[in-house]
């Protein structure tokens, strides 16, 4: 919707809606007999696929278990998630590994990645064009306009490897930002030749006529990572017992959707405009069960290649490892 920063992708805020609550509030954990330096985690999340685990975290219990209390805040995308942790007003947020990625290269602060979330399959990422476009294949977009919801996202940095592969160089200046729920209309009227979108707004221009010209994820950039939940190095470092509990609970959940599709299509409508009946049909993407060095190596790698990020980014310094089973 991919994904995370899927930067993710995301600015599909504003056509889809999570039920939040804002409060602040920090707990004593005196009582917990769990020893977590607090009890209420402030957590930005996106009402997108993505966010699946996390939702079905809450719905069964799995942080109450923990003796966590999560209160959810939506975030516009990676960028707003950034700020608001290092300005104190998040604790954790869903983003997408490029947009914590160029975060962390910029210098803009020091991130920890504590859990996976979503990562690439086939279907859920793609480049689309309107039914009667002359664009037949990637090759075809050179010098053409292409929407992605975020510059500089996951899904301008795809795009660009494809048209690699296809033989075309692409540059900074035929892609346009635009929010994934105006991506159908920008094509039909004809303001971008082709979007590179996700779900549901791929089910959305198919049901228009819409054709898809190439799956953003396949060759270079087959089960791609996403996104996932990060914080700051100093909140890990602050609460580490909290984020502990946070990543027991969440991997409960990451473990079970990623095995039963159903579980998704039926916790969906919950904390986003997608209906039962369009979250049976979309294509989803992977819930990935753990934090693998080696796969998100690949992200950065990428992003050095085409120029995103000037320096080689380690990130293993950016994982933090799952705990001990309480």
């Amino acid at each position: 919707m991919r994904l995370l920063s899927r930067t993710l992708a995301v600015g599909v805020a504003a056509v889809l809606a999570l039920t939040s609550c804002s409060s602040s509030t920090e707990t004593s954990t005196s009582s917990s007999g769990k020893g977590l330096e607090k009890t209420t985690l402030r957590v930005g999340t996106i009402p997108v696929p993505d966010s699946a685990p996390l939702q079905v975290a809450i719905d069964r219990g799995f942080f109450k278990e923990e003796g966590l209390d999560i209160q959810t805040e939506v975030v516009a995308g990676g960028a707003v998630a950034t700020q608001k942790l290092l300005g104190g007003s998040l604790d954790i947020s869903l983003g997408a590994y490029v947009g914590t990625f160029l975060a962390q290269d910029k210098g803009v602060g020091k991130f920890k990645y504590i859990a996976d979330s979503y990562g690439a399959a086939p279907g859920a990422f793609v480049i689309m064009v309107k039914k009667d476009s002359p664009i037949k294949s990637v090759a075809d977009l050179k010098g053409k306009t292409i929407a992605v919801n975020v510059l500089n996202s996951v899904s301008q940095l795809t795009a660009e490897v494809q048209m690699k592969v296809a033989g075309v160089t692409a540059t900074p200046n035929q892609f346009v930002e635009k929010p994934f729920p105006d991506m159908p209309a920008a094509l039909e009227s004809g303001q971008v030749d082709a979007a590179a979108m996700t779900e549901p707004v791929i089910t959305v221009e198919s049901k228009a006529g819409g054709r898809i010209i190439v799956d953003e994820m396949t060759g270079p950039t087959e089960n791609l990572p996403i996104a996932g939940w990060f914080t700051t190095e100093a909140i890990a470092n602050k609460y580490p017992k909290a984020i502990a509990a946070f990543q027991r609970a969440l991997g409960k959940a990451q473990a079970l959707v990623a095995k039963d599709r159903k579980i998704v299509e039926e916790t969906l409508p919950k904390y986003t405009k997608i209906d039962a009946a369009t979250a049976a049909v979309i294509s989803l993407g992977s819930y990935p069960t753990s934090l693998s060095e080696t796969r998100l190596q690949r992200v950065a790698d990428l992003m050095k290649e085409y120029g995103y990020i000037k320096n080689d980014l380690d990130v293993k310094s950016m994982i933090l490892p799952p705990p001990s089973a309480s």
